[in-house]
């Protein structure tokens, strides 16, 4: 299989709903993960990489496996067969170099249309709900995170995570910057903008809605894969927003304003009734500090912050899954 010149298949790094676009459309596909590492690497353990007939989503490398890849997934599909790739150190392909050094043992397994553990996986993305997903190339299973059994001898375990989501609350170029760079980053990104034009922002891939904040963000729903970024300029629909906010189960909830503003801001939020414990989560002003106030600027810092945040979260929940399943076996 020859892959695009220019690779922004990469930017894909959930490969969920191109597995799902693929089977839907009755064809089987290889999957690919990075089931071993040693020694770095540009891409982590459990990362993921979908493949089919004139189709490609997510890489494993800077470059240097795609195309290798590519052309052993096409025999996998065909046998139904899976293979254990090993490149770097100890690889049968040593003109196949990783610049980086790393030894990368792949996983590449066949998933025809009708899989139980990818129907399975899909519905637990739906539903929001961590997953783990247990393959050894033959034999698959995906459980619910809190209920899944450890792995089996040669299976290779990978929690799937709801997809992240993005709320921000504005109208203006800022907002529409952290949206737009929230939506080209893989989030699930909705804006918010109260009475708001009817025709939609022109932004490809992001939700809208008019509505209000408490009822917007209520339909929404704040779970702990949400971040919610407040930037509206307008006192009253930032506070409105920031009472439902807060007190929720997102992960990030950040606000544009001047510190010298933070006392008048947390006298108002604790006059709502918020928790002081509350009201200390919220990161205003909103993002990193990168010396910048233009809107692309305040994107980045948002989503800096943000980023950094939910990999933090990331972490910890594979850790207590780790010793969770240690302490099952």
């Amino acid at each position: 299989m020859n892959l695009p010149a220019w690779p922004v298949f990469g930017f894909v790094d959930d490969v969920r709903p191109a597995l799902r676009a693929a089977l839907a459309a009755g064809e089987p596909v290889a999957l690919a993960t990075i089931v071993g590492l040693d020694g770095g690497g540009p891409r982590p353990l459990g990362t993921q990489m979908v493949v089919a007939e004139g189709f490609v989503a997510g890489f494993l490398s800077g470059g240097c496996l795609e195309g290798d890849i590519a052309g052993h997934a096409k025999a996998v599909i065909a046998s139904g067969r899976p293979m254990r790739l090993i490149y770097g150190h100890g690889s049968p392909w040593p003109d196949i170099r990783l610049m980086c050094g790393a030894r990368v043992e792949i996983l590449l397994e066949r998933i025809a249309p009708g899989d139980m553990a990818a129907a399975r996986l899909f519905a637990f993305a739906d539903a929001r709900t961590p997953a783990l997903w247990l393959s050894d190339g033959e034999t698959r299973a995906c459980e619910p995170l809190d209920e899944a059994p450890p792995p089996w001898p040669g299976a290779f375990a990978r929690i799937s995570e709801p997809a992240p989501r993005l709320v921000v609350l504005g109208g203006d170029p800022t907002a529409l910057a952290i949206a737009t760079l929230g939506v080209q980053a893989g989030w699930e990104t909705s804006l918010v903008r109260p009475r708001g034009p009817t025709q939609p922002p022109p932004i490809a891939g992001v939700a809208y809605s008019r509505d209000e904040p408490a009822r917007a963000l209520a339909a929404i729903g704040l779970d702990r894969w949400t971040a919610v970024a407040v930037a509206s300029h307008d006192a009253e629909l930032d506070r409105d927003a920031l009472i439902v906010a807060l007190p929720s189960a997102a992960f990030y909830v950040g606000a544009l304003g001047a510190r010298r503003r933070a006392p008048e801001r947390r006298a108002q939020l604790a006059a709502a009734g918020l928790s002081t414990d509350a009201i200390d989560r919220l990161r205003s002003p909103i993002g990193v500090e990168i010396g910048g106030k233009a809107p692309w600027e305040i994107a980045v810092a948002t989503l800096a912050e943000i980023t950094t945040l939910r990999s933090a979260a990331s972490a910890a929940l594979e850790a207590r899954a780790a010793q969770g399943l240690e302490l099952a076996g």
